[in-house]
């Protein structure tokens, strides 16, 4: 197998590259880069190797970069110092990624998913390995949350946000309201929340309330140019947009 390091510290590539050998001695490093610049002339100058390992942060940016000048078909594993949870996305689309200082047995676990994804590629069509960088840089740049971790009973549940109606605080706490009418405690003030959810989504209608625009049942006017808000699933009769937010809570409405 012939494999390519892309890794812009000299130690980390050299280590990996001896982990690749004691792994499978077999294995030859075809190269070892350390930027995206030589990156892409290698590949203009070079057929693709059978195996990449590459490193997201190099000395002139991030990887991805390299994706965006050549074509690569050959599957990819990332290495990184970051322990990000959108990370996750790398197991979910077929790639993997190992977290440095990469173990020896988090390198054959990459290697045995590499394995069962070849024999299962009986048409034997390429990796679509741009398309599936581009779904994990889609998600490690988001800025917004895409889940909320919630505690039922003694179990841990991660909760996506497609499913929470709104935001609410209730005696010094920060509670959600799901699609299914399933209230939760969450470790967040609703300020934090507020800044980590797409604001096209959700909106804070006062100090109390986030919400979704699906959590609408009836808006009627009230005093003093307010506007009162009936939520599913919600038995407070004064969930009321406050003075100063109702133009844009409108426009938020009508966008």
């Amino acid at each position: 197998m012939k494999v390519l390091i892309i890794e812009d510290e000299k130690m980390a590539a050299n280590r990996l590259e001896q982990l690749l050998l004691q792994h499978n001695p077999t294995i030859e490093v075809m190269s070892k880069i350390d930027s995206v610049k030589k990156s892409v002339k290698w590949f203009q100058q070079h057929n693709s190797a059978d195996l990449i390992f590459m490193d997201i942060q190099l000395a002139d940016g991030l990887s991805f970069e390299i994706f965006e000048q050549v074509n690569i078909q050959a599957p990819v594993i990332f290495t990184t110092a970051y322990n990000d949870y959108a990370l996750k996305a790398f197991k979910v689309n077929s790639i993997d990624y190992l977290l440095k200082p990469i173990a020896p047995e988090e390198l054959a676990g990459a290697f045995k998913k590499l394995e069962f994804l070849s024999s299962s590629n009986k048409q034997d069509v390429p990796f679509n390995t741009l398309s599936q960088v581009e779904k994990v840089m889609q998600m490690l740049t988001s800025k917004y949350k895409n889940r909320f971790i919630v505690k039922i009973g003694e179990h841990i549940h991660s909760l996506p946000v497609e499913d929470i109606l709104y935001f609410f605080s209730f005696e010094k706490a920060t509670f959600l309201k799901t699609q299914q009418d399933k209230r939760y405690i969450i470790d967040y003030t609703l300020e934090q929340v507020e800044s980590s959810l797409n604001p096209e989504s959700y909106f804070r209608i006062n100090r109390k309330y986030l919400i979704h625009i699906d959590a609408i049942m009836d808006i009627v006017s009230y005093s003093n140019s307010r506007l009162k808000i009936k939520l599913k699933y919600s038995d407070d009769n004064d969930v009321i947009v406050s003075r100063e937010k109702v133009q844009n809570f409108k426009q938020w409405l009508d966008r």
